[in-house]
This record gives C-alpha cells, structure tokens and sequence, in this order.
C-alpha cells in the first residue's frame, strides 16, 4: 500500500496470497458510486437519497423466495478495490491510530463489509435496495435476514 498515514502499521505480506478458503460471489452490487464520490458508511450513503440494487447471478434466484418489499437485510460484500495490509490506521476523522478490527474500514485483511439494507423492491434476480456505501459493481457474498431477536445485542434500544 502507498501513502501510509502518520501511526499507520502494514503488514509484511500480503494478505490475499494466503488464501485458505473459496468464495463465490452470488452476484454485483449496482449503486452510483465510485472512487471519490462514495459514502463512508450506510448512514451517509441514506443520507445522499441514493438508492441501490443487487444483481444476482440468475441461478441464486430461488434462494430469494420468503424475502419481502420493505424487509431488512444484511449484506456481505467483498470489497474488491481495497487495499488489505493496514492493521493499524489513522483515519482522518479520528484523533489517532485504532487497529483495524476497531474500525468499519474497508481496509481489511479480508475486504468483507457488511451493511444493513432494507429492500425496496424485487423482481427476479433483481433487488432494489434503499442505500448501499459500495462502488458500482461490488461483488456481493451474500444475503441474510435482519432479526432484531437475532442481531440486536441483548437490551440494546438504538436511538430515535
């Protein structure tokens, strides 16, 4: 990686040379973002008003079957264009250096980002979607059902 920030750390290899295990991408993410333009986070991508779709691969089509217009989901997606060795950063917003399992950063030994989305509408292999805070053409991993009963921790009340 070029352009280490002051307290960044890399590693001495590359972590994508250790592959241990296969993935298959079920699909591309289709947003209006790329380099430069893209949110930071699920919130600021809602907040732009953008919305997104998935676009799967025609043959995970049954797998959608039970979902439905206005459910959340969940959203694994393999950050494909970003780097992989920090495991110390200093992002801008912050006042210092936090380790990278501290951070939402799509720098990341493994590029898998998660975000929560809420489907907006469904036709086929296609799934509109409210927000997504990826590049045009993400690979996406896979779909699972939000459950507040599963997901939420145990008395947590998110803020209004």
């Amino acid at each position: 990686m070029s352009g280490q920030r002051p307290g960044e750390v890399a590693l001495g290899f590359d972590p994508a040379t250790r592959v241990e295990a296969g993935l298959t991408y079920i699909g591309r993410i289709r947003s209006s973002w790329s380099k430069g333009d893209c949110p930071k986070n699920i919130r600021q991508a809602r907040e732009t008003g953008q919305a997104g779709r998935i676009e799967l691969d025609s043959a995970y089509t049954p797998a959608l079957t039970g979902l439905e217009v206005g459910q959340a989901v969940q959203l694994l997606y393999w950050v494909d264009r970003g780097d992989r060795d920090l495991i110390v950063q200093s992002p801008a917003h912050a006042d210092g250096p936090s380790g990278t399992f501290a951070l939402r950063s799509p720098v990341r030994p493994n590029p898998i980002a998660l975000a929560t989305v809420v489907i907006t509408g469904i036709e086929g292999a296609v799934v509109e979607i409210d927000a997504i805070d990826c590049f045009d053409g993400t690979p996406l991993l896979d779909i699972k059902p939000w459950l507040a009963t599963v997901d939420a921790p145990p008395g947590w009340r998110a803020e209004d």
